[in-house]
């Protein structure tokens, strides 16, 4: 048996200011910092022996301050591409509450939580969703096979994708799941991946 935590980044100052990040790379707001030390205090009693993350600062600072407060800085830590966030091409940087306005609500809620529609120049959840499963197949769960217990540091995208996957959501449903920033999903997996329990920590109402 072993633990699968992911943990969504603190508050970012694109998300204070509402507007999409994507492939951006905007540090962590001050409240961000704090809601990510807040979801570390609630993990002191479990156990981590690898950590992965995107190349994505936000991401990586979420991760550096939960190993500083958990005293964990000799804490292996792997970065990738495969997990950064969905890639919002030509919507990267506009301020999403806009966007719904010109768009209007179901338009915007297709593109914002919706499982295969378009976004020019950019990734549908479904390609966010292929590319992370394929990198936690290849690479995140035959360490968990092995016994090892896991972070990952990532955004709202790249964490759907990959619970929709661990608890086989449909694609029509995945649109109502929400992980607000600073919360904690944290997995118990038997060896072939099945979870054995899960609850959410550091649970809190923003959605960012």
């Amino acid at each position: 048996m072993s633990y699968l935590l992911l943990i969504r980044h603190g508050l970012s100052t694109y998300n204070k200011a509402g507007i999409w990040t994507g492939w951006d790379d905007p540090d962590l707001a001050p409240e961000g910092v704090v809601e990510a030390q807040q979801a570390a205090l609630t993990l002191r009693d479990l156990p981590m022996d690898l950590g992965y993350t995107s190349i994505q600062k936000r991401h990586i600072q979420t991760l550096d301050i939960v190993k500083k407060a958990l005293n964990k800085d000799t804490l292996p830590i792997v970065e990738n591409i495969a997990l950064n966030e969905r890639d919002y091409g030509t919507f990267t940087r506009k301020n999403k509450w806009q966007v719904k306005k010109e768009v209007g609500d179901e338009i915007f809620q297709k593109m914002r939580r919706g499982w295969d529609y378009p976004i020019p120049e950019g990734e549908s959840l479904k390609q966010v969703y292929d590319r992370v499963v394929k990198y936690y197949q290849s690479t995140i769960f035959p360490e968990l096979k092995l016994g090892k217990n896991v972070i990952i540091s990532s955004s709202g995208n790249a964490l759907r994708s990959l619970v929709k996957y661990l608890e086989k959501i449909s694609d029509e449903d995945i649109s109502n799941l929400e992980i607000a920033t600073g919360e904690v999903y944290v997995y118990q997996l038997d060896e072939k991946g099945n979870i054995l329990n899960k609850e959410i920590r550091n649970q809190h109402p923003n959605i960012a």
